[in-house]
Formats: C-alpha cells, structure tokens, sequence
C-alpha cells in the first residue's frame, strides 16, 4: 500500500536524521497499517505526536490505512484556536472518556 505522507516542526528533523523523507512523501507501508504503526516505525515517542490527520481530517491513531491515503503528523504545540477549528481538541477530548 502506498500513503502520501507529510509531517511538521520538529518530527521533520528527526526524520531528517533518519533519511525519511517527511514533504509530500510517497512511501509504501503494509495492509492493515495504522497511523500508531507509523509513530512506532519512524522512533516517535507517542506524545510527540499530538494529531493525525487523514485525508485532510484529524482521525485516531488506530485508523487503518488505505492505499492513497494522504497522512500527516503534527506535534504538540499547534496554536490554541486552530486546536478546535482542526478538529484536535474534539479528538482529545473523547479520548479520554
């Protein structure tokens, strides 16, 4: 299965070390392969990694993936309001129920 993947501020170094490219990416991963399964693949810690978005939208990070699938990481620290506008704050928030 091949994934567009794209991630920001401070993940893009880390990956950077690695050679893992991290803008606009094409990257071929497994079937049944899950946004978790990426954070765990590339050495992030699980906090480092505060959304992930799906095809333009913030989904869990137990989503399985599909082929095409356009993925993208971001960090903790993205600015207050567009927390809610992004759909993070909503996806945090019931998760811990």
């Amino acid at each position: 299965m091949k994934i567009v993947f794209n991630a920001f501020s401070f993940l893009r170094k880390k990956l950077k070390e690695q050679n893992i490219p991290y803008v606009e990416a094409l990257l071929e991963f497994p079937e049944e392969f899950t946004p978790q399964k990426i954070i765990e693949k590339f050495g992030f810690e699980d906090e480092e990694v505060e959304a992930v978005f799906i095809n333009r939208k913030v989904q869990p990070k137990d989503t399985v993936l599909h082929d095409g699938d356009r993925i993208a990481l971001l960090p903790p620290g993205t600015p207050g309001s567009y927390r809610l506008i992004l759909g993070i704050k909503k996806l945090k928030d019931s998760e811990e129920k």
